[in-house]
């Protein structure tokens, strides 16, 4: 049974039964404490939670996970992947332990021509909780599995929480007997590679407290509501339903394999290490497609660093398998080919994908190249100083800087016989993330506990937007948060942050600044708000500080937003509309959004491209954008159902999270886009948009900054005040401009030319008394001297070259000189054949003396460069190369 099948029956049996179908969520998580999704009930948890009520009572998903822990073990064993399926069945306040088994045994045992998946009965093994005799009873008694083919395991095994105090519970595993080839019988307390689990039912009925780890917490009491969460591996089911060995010789995954087989000539199962590197390929690229099907751009940072990581280790080990040039292409339309059938929108998209994914392969063969040299220099810099460990600073600047993935860096570390200080490495990458997750949540929370704001939502519900249509009205104040705890008042001075039961304020959110403006309370009091957030969904956080008076909980006030500031944004923000649907007209669909963000009077538009946007089009962009503005469109936003939303052909934002309900904003006849955000009435009121530009800001992906309304028309206005200026200094009208000043910049680059001509003339002509003063040291020819001040990088090397071309091959030489730029002191030191025959390497002469200038240098055993800061110490310098020359002749 194909993987297609599998999901198509699982839906199908589960919608019968009166579940919801919910489609999988992005991959991209909701919750700032995620970078991925990495479970089937992810998108479920605030619903466990109890932040938001569910639409349903019984759901059915599957859903798309990601999961990068054990990346470094993917492919070294057949059990670890990082991207996966799973099958999930909940209950919320509905069914229980009897509903959701009596549900799994009967999918997993009807017949494939009834619907089901055909498993043996007497292959089916079952485990549940220690003490849940409830479960035990109901497999034995009203299921009627053997009590023989059922086992009890403690609280690691067969018992769930979030890992943090809330919902938790006891569960119950269904595991497959794969056979005796597999291991030794006694079920899955005993073999879990032969008894593999399959399906995990989680009876969520008590509440947990503080504690750590996985069997570490107290049990507070029951929960008010018993729910049920079940979560069935889809790669798992589909190995057992194919007969296969492993998840890799799946269907969706060793296509892949045979393409990678064919690109490389390597056949799966030649040799372990080449096994190693076909499934690292396969699992990646499926991943990679994945991915960046969902928006997830390749980057140095957060999630795109997630999709850089695996996407580079994907091309290496098809590098280490044979394969000389570009190969994503191919793998990754086998990649589409296969998991279309499951996602359709991967076949609508592919153009977008492709075209993402092929840029990070050029990147990377690029960043290979000049990655390379660095790790290079940091080996022979170690090695010299006589270590075997390369240091985690280097393996983090490999990373940082050429998006080197840390076991690309092991490898080749490895080669050359050192091994990396990985503690160090990853303590960095620690750091940079706990500094940008912190960052983010910080934005998003004050720093404030979310308990605070949940507390406030269950006592008072959501907050009511009213912005949609008001910009000011009445309100009250149903939550107070003063220094970052919560109070029930605030004085005059105090940060606050203010939840009312209704507001007319815009929190940040779809690429949209927030509101500012003031609350003015009945008493007297008066909050300058600043800035606005929703920590929880439906929770309308105002930030700001106390001018005057004292603030209370439940006390009447009066909302008022920055009118003049909400449509400078509002202008933005239509107009970001319009430039995406410009852009997508210019270069196609895949110049999907990738981010915006809309403040007052300009904005800035993110957005899929592998190559920059020719000028040409920018221009016919900005012209089309500012013809819209002329023919005076309206505006309108309109709630309906997402699917008729797609019917009617708008445009969603990648990444984006969007209900069953969702706004649409349609201007005119020429654009139509999913959005949440505020809007003009009509294109006119936009008057003017001028694009200031685009440029790169990662791997596919460009951005646009933009200026509208008065702010364009200022930036024109500065900008005609400056032709006038040029105008007036070369004598021409505007459109002769570009021509005259080409000329004068032709002819100033012509005149350094003859400087820089006339400068390395000078510098060479020095080479002959160079090599008059080579002094004898045993044989060995030794050049020193120090150049004039000044003399650059370039032009010294040469000289230094120059100089050793001219001293006989077959005599040793060593020439080193030195010179001064900018205040500080350089040196380039060179060695002939014969001289390196002897064991004169340059590149540990000028680290010799690089160290004596008080800095640094490297290079190639034949030529090398170092630089430092004490420029007295170039003639201390000269003598450390004699004394070392002198030493080893």
């Amino acid at each position: 049974m194909e993987s297609a099948e599998i999901r198509r029956r699982w839906l199908s049996f589960f919608e019968e039964r009166g579940h919801t179908v919910v489609p999988s969520a992005s991959l991209i998580a909701d919750d700032p404490t995620l970078l991925l999704v990495p479970a089937g009930m992810v998108p479920f948890k605030p619903y466990f939670l109890g932040e938001v009520k569910p639409p349903f009572s019984r759901a059915s998903s599957v859903q798309k996970c990601v999961r990068t822990p054990d990346i470094e073990e993917v492919g070294k064993t057949t059990r670890h992947g990082t991207f996966f399926q799973m099958c999930g069945n909940f209950s919320f306040g509905d069914y229980f332990k009897e509903g959701a088994i009596k549900l799994a045994w009967e999918l997993l045992t009807s017949s494939v021509e009834h619907g089901g998946y055909g498993l043996d009965p007497e292959k089916l093994w079952i485990t549940v909780y220690l003490d849940d005799d409830e479960a035990e009873t109901i497999w034995r008694d009203v299921v009627g599995v053997p009590a023989e083919r059922i086992q009890r395991l403690g609280k690691k095994d067969n018992f769930w929480s979030m890992g943090v105090p809330g919902p938790c519970g006891p569960c119950s595993e269904i595991n497959y007997d794969r056979g005796p080839e597999f291991g030794v019988e006694g079920g899955p307390a005993v073999n879990d590679e032969r008894y593999v689990e399959i399906w995990n039912l989680v009876f969520m009925q008590y509440e947990r407290g503080e504690g750590t780890g996985k069997d570490d917490f107290e049990i507070l009491g029951d929960l008010p509501s018993k729910n049920i969460d079940t979560g069935l591996g889809l790669e798992r089911l589909a190995m057992i339903l194919q007969g296969v060995q492993n998840m890799y010789e799946t269907d969706t995954l060793k296509v892949v394999i045979d393409k990678a087989t064919e690109l490389t000539g390597v056949a799966y199962g030649k040799s372990h290490d080449s096994d190693v590197s076909l499934r690292v390929v396969a699992d990646h690229m499926r991943t990679s497609v994945m991915l960046i099907g969902d928006g997830v751009t390749p980057g140095n940072e957060g999630r795109g660093y997630v999709l850089r990581r695996i996407m580079r280790r994907a091309v290496r080990n098809m590098r280490l398998l044979g394969a000389t040039g570009p190969v994503v292409r191919e793998l990754v339309d086998t990649v589409i080919t296969t998991m279309s059938e499951q996602y359709p929108e991967l076949e609508t998209d592919r153009k977008r994908i492709e075209t993402v994914a092929l840029a990070e392969e050029a990147a990377f063969l690029k960043a290979l190249k000049g990655g390379t040299n660095i790790l290079d220099t940091a080996v022979t810099e170690t090695k010299a100083g006589g270590g075997t460990v390369l240091a985690g600073e280097k393996a983090f600047l490999l990373h940082d800087t050429w998006g080197f993935p840390i076991d690309l860096t092991l490898e080749m570390a490895a080669e050359q016989g050192l091994s990396v200080d990985e503690d160090g490495f990853r303590r960095l990458m620690k750091e940079q993330r706990e500094r940008a997750k912190a960052d983010a949540l910080a934005k998003k929370t004050g720093h404030a506990d979310l308990s605070s704001y949940r507390e406030i939502a269950d006592a008072s519900g959501a907050t009511r937007f009213t912005g949609y249509t008001n910009t000011e009205g009445e309100t009250t104040v149903v939550g107070l948060i003063a220094n970052g705890a919560p109070s029930p008042a605030a004085s005059e001075g105090d940060e606050v942050e203010v939840v009312l039961d209704r507001t007319p304020f815009y929190a940040e959110g779809g690429g949209q600044l927030a509101d500012q403006g003031r609350i003015k309370l009945h008493s007297g009091a008066v909050i300058e708000i600043r800035d606005v957030q929703q920590p929880v969904p439906g929770v309308y956080v105002h930030k700001g500080s106390v001018q005057v008076g004292e603030v209370t909980v439940g006390a009447s006030a009066y909302a008022a937003i920055d009118v003049r500031r909400r449509r400078a944004i509002a202008r933005a923000h239509s107009a970001t509309h319009l430039t995406h649907q410009a852009l997508r007209d210019a270069l196609g669909p895949t110049a999907a959004q990738a981010g915006s963000e809309n403040s007052p009077g300009r904005f800035r538009f993110d957005f899929g491209s592998p190559n920059a946007v020719p000028g040409t089009v920018l221009t016919d962009v900005e012209q089309k954008i500012n013809e819209v503005l002329s023919r005076e469109l309206d505006v309108h936003a309109e709630v309906m159902p997402i699917d008729e939303a797609k019917r009617q052909g708008a445009i969603a934002e990648f990444g984006e999270k969007y209900g069953e309900k969702v706004r649409v904003v349609t201007i005119g006849d020429f654009s139509k886009e999913l959005c949440g955000g505020t809007h003009v009435h009509n294109t006119a009121q936009l008057g003017l948009v001028k694009l200031l530009g685009e440029s790169s800001i990662g791997s596919g992906v460009r951005r646009i900054e933009a200026l509208v309304g008065v702010d364009a028309y200022n930036f024109l206005a500065r900008e005609h005040t400056v032709v006038a200026q040029l105008q007036e200094l070369v004598k021409g009208r505007p459109e002769e401009l570009p021509e005259k000043i080409s000329s004068m910049l032709g002819k100033l680059k012509d005149a350094e030319k003859e400087i820089e001509k006339f400068r390395a003339e000078k510098v060479l002509q020095a080479a002959a008394g160079l090599v008059d003063s080579a002094r004898d040291i045993r044989g060995v020819a030794l050049v020193t001297g120090q150049v004039p001040d000044g003399t650059g990088a370039d032009d010294l090397r040469k000289l230094v070259l120059d100089v050793r071309g001219r001293i006989p091959s077959d005599r040793p030489a060593v020439v080193a000189l030195f010179t001064t730029v900018g205040g500080k002191p350089l040196t380039v030191i060179a060695t002939n054949e014969a001289a390196r025959e002897r064991g004169f390497k340059a590149g540990e002469l000028v680290r010799t003396a690089a160290k004596t200038l008080g800095g640094g240098g490297g290079g190639k055993p034949d030529v090398a460069q170092g630089g430092g800061q004490n420029p007295q110490a170039v003639g201390e310098a000269m003598a450390a190369v004699e004394r070392l020359v002198t030493e080893n002749a």
